[in-house]
């Protein structure tokens, strides 16, 4: 493992007391040496060692900490040096051997999950792919809803339709996207969101196709999970997910959901009870919360 830290005496413990403020700077430094030097290998004993705990002992103070476990923080790394590497144009195995993996044999499934694609789908911009999308002006204002064969992956409020519209081809440059035809499944999906935010009918249960880290996708599970008409401050989803001290990591995941509503993060408030911050608008957030308790 590189030399990231001043190795320190070892006194192994099997958990491990309050962090020091020391003992955070210094596990903040690992953590960006580890997603700087994703490529080298990082054994956690040998971590666990530096700071003088057991591996799991350590592996759960990492964790709390930083969101993710050293390995999975890894992956994380990596994962966006392969997204990289694809669309700067690196052939697949070219660009999972710059993103540091070593073998070909055990990413494809993992960033397959990942991305929602396959790599060389993802490298091309997902050419082949077709994407349906509607959009509908709402209570809310405009709303478009996009999904793939896998499940609605965009639902997102904007200006108009023109620029929701524009906004899903960003985010998908190559694929082919087809206007809903009437009486298609998502035209039914995107009035069944419609009526639940128009006219207070039940919030529909769709499947969707979600793409993020690790990280975001734990969260994006959890505010799945919120019932209708509650609230969960920034901590509670850390704490819920098992990285306590992960809350502004926890607001950055809310913040990159892609599929409003669907995936409620308006229904996460800071510890105070303001509203903190929505990627949609904060007339929005307070719209959707008070006709959710009204309900």
């Amino acid at each position: 493992m590189p030399a990231a830290l001043a190795a320190q005496p070892p006194s192994m413990s099997t958990s491990p007391p309050r962090t020091s403020p020391y003992d955070t700077v210094r596990l903040i430094a690992l953590a960006r040496a580890i997603v700087a030097r994703a490529d080298e290998p990082w054994p956690l004993a040998d971590m666990a060692a530096e700071f003088g705990l057991s591996p799991s002992a350590f592996q759960r103070r990492f964790t709390a900490l930083v969101g993710l476990s050293p390995k999975a923080l890894q992956d994380a790394a990596r994962l966006g040096r392969l997204k990289q590497a694809l669309k700067a144009g690196s052939t697949v195995t070219d660009a999972i051997l710059e993103a540091g993996f070593g073998s070909t044999s055990r990413v494809y499934g993992e960033a397959q999950r990942s991305l929602g694609m396959t790599l060389s789908a993802y490298r091309d911009g997902a050419p082949g792919e077709t994407i349906h999308w509607a959009a509908r002006e709402t209570s809310l204002g405009w709303l478009a809803m996009a999904a793939t064969a896998r499940g609605v992956c965009f639902a997102q409020f904007g200006e108009d339709a023109a620029s929701l519209r524009a906004e899903l081809a960003r985010e998908f440059p190559k694929a082919t996207v087809v206007a809903s035809a009437a009486h298609a499944p998502l035209d039914a999906w995107i009035d069944a969101l419609d009526a639940h935010l128009s006219r207070s009918a039940p919030a529909p249960d769709l499947p969707l196709d979600l793409r993020g880290t690790a990280f975001q996708m734990r969260v994006w599970r959890f505010l799945r999970g919120i019932p209708l008409g509650e609230t969960r401050s920034y901590a509670d989803v850390a704490r819920a997910i098992g990285a306590p001290k992960a809350t502004r990591a926890v607001g950055t995941a809310c913040g990159a959901n892609r599929v409003a509503v669907l995936v409620p993060c308006h229904r996460v408030l800071r510890g105070d009870g303001a509203l903190g911050g929505y990627r949609w608008g904060l007339e929005r957030k307070r719209a959707l919360l008070s006709a959710e308790t009204a309900g």
